[in-house]
């Protein structure tokens, strides 16, 4: 987590004053997502007095960077929601639901990474970058119900294909999605370096998580056993395109590969147009807010240089069989991405929240 986090309103001289703050809880804090939360919410400078970090029993009493101080993690309780303004959501679909209603309750606005929550009264799925290009303003109200983090590639591939209609009509797209462990947590991060390691060292693998081999493969499903599913995925990612680009948004055919990659996800965009593919034409209408374009094999997009970064990296290759068709190979930052949606959905919302609680 970022050493300079910031949670007191005495940090700075020019921060406002605790009255002019919120007070912030992140749900499943030790976790990959619910890390990189705290970490947006610091670089965004987002107007917090508080941060409580909460989990399971599993976490409790962990020590965690907050500021200049460490903090322990503690116990996911309705004691801990008392004067929460925004509930940030980033464990396990089952603790999410378990817990969100004691923070609704309590008054706080909730913010779901987990899709728990997709189809309760008054949810939406919400990508703020969408909203922006689309010209759409969100409806502002005193309890909203959840919001919803629209998944990383569903953000990604919505952008992607909102810009591409600007350079001709679609008649087709398809894209490979290569799914890094990381979308399984740090559960599935640890197992992919575990079966590495083995794999080097002739020692068995262990599958409690995939429930097959993902270290040195590639796979378009897990093993049977596993409580994960790339269909599942793919359905997840297929739903929240069509809701954050709207009903009339261009169709897209999609693929899900496991890759033998710790984090960050890869797209490989083949895209037919009702026009020549003219890649220069075409890079000028992708240009703009989120993506960043490469335009050589020195810098082509991969996931290392995808890390850490809020835009999408994006290369534009010519299809030597189609003359109206192009690829686009992307890489993106999943929890990176996530986290920005997240924080920038509770600054949309933050109108409606009343300040001065924190005493």
């Amino acid at each position: 987590m970022s050493s300079d986090f910031k949670t007191s309103a005495t940090t700075h001289a020019d921060q406002p004053r605790a009255s002019q703050l919120y007070r912030v809880a992140i749900v499943g804090a030790s976790s990959l997502m619910g890390k990189e939360v705290a970490e947006v919410l610091n670089e965004r400078n987002f107007p917090s007095a508080d941060v409580k970090l909460l989990d399971d029993d599993e976490s409790l009493g962990k020590l965690e960077s907050v500021g200049d101080e460490v903090t322990f993690i503690q116990k996911v309780g309705s004691g801990e929601f008392r004067k929460v303004d925004f509930s940030f959501f980033a464990a396990d679909p089952a603790s999410t639901r378990k817990a969100w209603k004691i923070a609704r309750d309590a008054g706080s606005a909730i913010i779901d990474f987990s899709g728990a929550l997709e189809d309760e009264p008054g949810a939406e799925v919400r990508s703020p970058w969408m909203e922006r290009q689309l010209g759409r303003v969100p409806v502002l109200e005193l309890q909203p119900g959840p919001a919803v983090v629209a998944h990383p590639a569903a953000v990604a591939l919505a952008l992607l294909m909102l810009r591409l209609r600007q350079a001709g009509k679609i008649h087709h797209a398809l894209a490979s999605v290569f799914v890094p462990a990381s979308e399984l947590g740090q559960k599935g991060m640890d197992e992919l370096h575990e079966q590495t390691v083995n794999l080097l060292s002739f020692q068995p693998l262990p599958k409690n998580i995939f429930d097959m081999q993902v270290a040195f493969n590639m796979a378009s499903r897990y093993g049977e056993h596993s409580a994960a599913s790339l269909a599942a995925l793919e359905a997840r990612v297929l739903r929240h395109y069509r809701k954050i680009g709207g009903r009339d948004f261009s169709p897209l055919s999609l693929l899900f590969l496991q890759a033998p990659i710790f984090h960050g996800y890869g797209f490989a965009l083949h895209v037919e147009l009702d026009v020549p593919a003219a890649i220069e034409q075409i890079a000028q209408v992708m240009a703009g807010e989120h993506i960043q374009l490469t335009h050589g094999a020195e810098d082509a997009p991969t996931n290392v240089s995808a890390a850490g970064q809020n835009d999408l990296q994006v290369s534009l290759l010519p299809d030597a069989a189609q003359p109206n068709a192009l690829w686009l190979w992307v890489t993106a930052d999943n929890l990176r991405i996530a986290a920005t949606t997240a924080v920038e959905c509770a600054e949309s919302m933050a109108a409606t929240r009343p300040r001065g609680k924190i005493q």
